[in-house]
């Protein structure tokens, strides 16, 4: 609301996915005051087709699709609109980052893709070997989304795909600004999802997928890095999750996943260190 460029410049619509929280409507209509416009799902879809719904809703010729709990710091819109009027041929655009937690505290900043604003050399194998950004800090030409399609059905990894797809037919602009927020919540350790590494089948399908978009010279290093950058990061969850939890089940069935999503001495040993942790009940880093 505070970066509102006016009615006949920007659409503010709050798409609800069949919330059971709280009374969404009300809290649209109490902040926006009539600006926003309102929408509820008459039944849960599920994520994929919420932002289908926000996409197909949308009127405008660039589309954020913003997720309830990211942030946005002022002057986020006008450094997007500026890349757009800059760089023309792009077909995204999107800026630098932080993490932020439950609390709104600043955790880190995400790494930077360059030092300067304009359109990123080399994106597509760069994207396709890691998800470097998130949704909240990207917008994307209504065009391009028509083009690509809809977001594919896994529940982990479905943004990266579609990043990838977007670079395989457009040119992407980049500021370095960190001007969007991503919230990291504590992991729901008792979730099916975690318990049963469905994160990391879903992430291991999508790699499969992304090999489509690459030039085949580029498929199977691209492969192996990401494989690995995952991995690696899913190592580092298993240990976070039975750092704070403790609970050794969960923790040792991620370790596991990434251990097979790719099998390198560094997931190797982390998995061995977890499992010793676990025999130790170890309450340290």
């Amino acid at each position: 609301m505070n970066q509102d460029k006016g009615v006949d410049n920007m659409q503010i619509c709050v798409v609800d996915d069949c919330s059971t929280d709280e009374n969404i409507a009300v809290l649209v209509q109490e902040i926006g005051g009539g600006r926003v416009e309102y929408f509820r799902q008459e039944q849960n879809v599920g994520s994929l087709r919420n932002f289908e719904t926000c996409i197909n809703r949308s009127s405008g010729k660039l589309v954020h699709l913003l997720h309830g709990d990211d942030q946005v710091l002022p002057g986020f819109y006008s450094e997007i609109e500026m890349l757009f009027n800059d760089y023309p041929s792009i077909g995204a655009a999107f800026t630098g980052l932080s993490a932020i937690d439950e609390k709104s505290q600043f955790l880190y900043h995400n790494n930077r893709i360059q030092s300067y604003s304009g359109i990123i050399e080399g994106w597509l194998t760069r994207i396709a070997s890691n998800q470097l950004l998130r949704t909240c800090a990207i917008v994307v030409k209504r065009d391009v989304y028509e083009e690509m399609g809809g977001y594919y059905g896994v529940h982990y990894g479905e943004d990266w795909e579609m990043f990838v797809r977007i670079a395989t037919k457009h040119p992407v602009g980049y500021s370095p600004k960190n001007l969007a927020l991503y919230r990291i919540h504590e992991e729901n350790i008792s979730s099916r999802y975690l318990a049963s590494a469905q994160n990391i089948k879903d992430t291991k399908k999508v790699i499969a997928i992304i090999q489509q978009y690459l030039p085949e010279e580029d498929r199977q290093r691209v492969k192996k890095e990401s494989s690995r950058n995952f991995a690696r990061y899913f190592t580092g969850n298993a240990h976070g999750i039975f750092r704070r939890h403790k609970n050794a089940r969960v923790a040792l069935k991620q370790a596991q996943g990434a251990l097979m999503l790719s099998f390198n001495k560094g997931t190797f040993t982390s998995l061995i260190k977890l499992f010793l942790k676990t025999l130790l009940n170890y309450n340290g880093k």
